[in-house]
């Protein structure tokens, strides 16, 4: 491995820390989606009932059962419950944003790693066989031994660049994809919620 890194010259040093820092980034999102994930539909069902019998107790200990992002947006909406009903859209719609933002952070940086990593492999291997035909051009004879290994060695940072922005550049889509389809969840959520609040806005009486 480190023969390679050596052959395919500085570049290669980059474009492996820009997989580490792929990896990384994966990593971290996938860990928070995991733990800021949540069964909508039970969280729904369990909130809904404990606002239909004016439980107000139950409704609290429901909004902070979990840190998810889905509770999260609960736990706020239930702490304005007794604002009107367009103050209540316009916080879920705050809401929303704020927790899509959440998801989407660091996102950004897989999308560099992919457009990035191939550009330098192209980059290093431009930069090689530079570096080949000016030294083919000061021999007196040309070897074809020495062509063939000179552009194998400039091939390398090439194939490194997209061994690493394939499978980078597949994980964005994937997780932009997931993030997609939890605004979707979010944003029922949301609806469910102003539901909720317009035929059951006397909780806030007896929160009181």
């Amino acid at each position: 491995m480190l023969e390679f890194m050596r052959a395919g010259g500085i570049l290669m040093w980059f474009i492996a820390a820009l997989s580490v820092i792929a990896v990384a980034v994966l990593i971290e999102r996938c860990w928070f989606f995991h733990r800021a994930n949540t069964d909508a539909e039970a969280l729904e069902l369990a909130f809904g009932e404990a606002v239909a019998t004016k439980n107000v107790e139950k409704a609290g200990k429901i909004v902070r059962s979990s840190k998810s992002s889905l509770h999260r947006i609960f736990f706020d909406a239930y702490a304005h419950w007794g604002v009107d009903r367009e103050d209540m859209k316009l916080l879920l719609e705050q809401l929303v944003r704020r927790e899509v933002f959440r998801w989407e952070k660091h996102l950004y940086i897989l999308e560099l790693v992919g457009k990035l990593a191939p550009l330098l492999g192209l980059l290093g291997t431009v930069l090689g066989m530079s570096e080949m035909f000016q030294s083919l051009h000061m021999e007196d004879q040309v070897n074809a031994a020495i062509v063939t290994g000179g552009i194998w060695k400039a091939l390398f940072t090439t194939i490194a660049g997209l061994t690493v922005a394939i499978p980078t550049i597949f994980a964005h889509g994937v997780l932009s994809s997931r993030i997609d389809n939890q605004e979707e969840t979010f944003n029922r959520a949301a609806d469910f919620l102003v539901r909720a609040h317009f035929s059951g806005n006397n909780l806030n009486d007896e929160k009181k």
